[in-house]
């Protein structure tokens, strides 16, 4: 087994996203590998206790679940994308797990059946982002000129909006000045632009597409 990290994946998990994000931000060679979660081959299933992406191979090692992921590179190599200050690390951590409520908000979006399921989980997922409307900085990122952690989780995140806005548009993010503003940063980042390839777009449509949903409607 090489030394490098091999990330296995899947093309359109936001979670992976996060850990490819970070490996590039601190400048770590690693590999790529993707699986079929429809059809996952067994020795996946051995490394990956829950059936998820992503794993991290580290030599004979496997590492599941991203936050372990990616707390293990803060450990582990250079460059740091947590603040030193313990409770600004411990905020930042918090902000990172918002994020991951916000991803099964997203989840709740996409799967909702009807107009009236989606206008729901359209304002609540409003009601998330003018939370971090108030609490954001002047930018351009999360805590300022630095790209942290919460920026590597949140980059995924506005990804799928721009999928969105190319359905309809939802109202979400509708005149967040911040967020906008924090959206495009993350937006031109080369970390961000490369944890995911060429066809993303196309494949995140397609997968809203399939959903028995009110989404896949509008996306027809």
């Amino acid at each position: 087994m090489s030394e490098v990290p091999v990330l296995v994946s899947h093309t359109l998990c936001p979670y992976v996203q996060r850990a490819a994000i970070a490996l590039t931000e601190k400048g770590v060679p690693f590999e790529r590998i993707y699986v079929d979660l429809s059809n996952k081959p067994e020795w996946f299933q051995q490394i990956s206790p829950l059936g998820k992406v992503p794993v991290l191979k580290v030599g004979e090692e496997s590492l599941f679940e991203s936050a372990a992921i990616v707390e293990y590179l803060e450990d582990v190599y250079q460059n740091p994308l947590h603040p030193g200050d313990p409770i600004k690390r411990a905020q930042h951590r918090a902000y990172m797990e918002m994020g991951s409520n916000i991803l099964n908000g997203i989840g709740g979006l996409y799967n909702a059946p009807d107009e009236a399921a989606f206008a729901a989980k359209a304002k609540e997922l409003r009601q998330r982002f003018e939370r971090l409307e108030a609490d954001l900085g002047e930018g351009p990122f999360f805590a300022g000129e630095t790209f942290t952690l919460v920026d590597a989780v949140f980059g995924p995140i506005f990804r799928y909006f721009d999928v969105f806005d190319e359905i309809g548009d939802f109202g979400v993010l509708t005149g967040l000045e911040k967020v906008a503003r924090w959206r495009k940063a993350l937006s031109e980042r080369q970390s961000i632009k490369d944890a995911v390839t060429t066809e993303y777009p196309a494949l995140l449509r397609a997968f809203l597409q399939k959903r028995n949903s009110h989404i896949a409607k509008l996306a027809a």
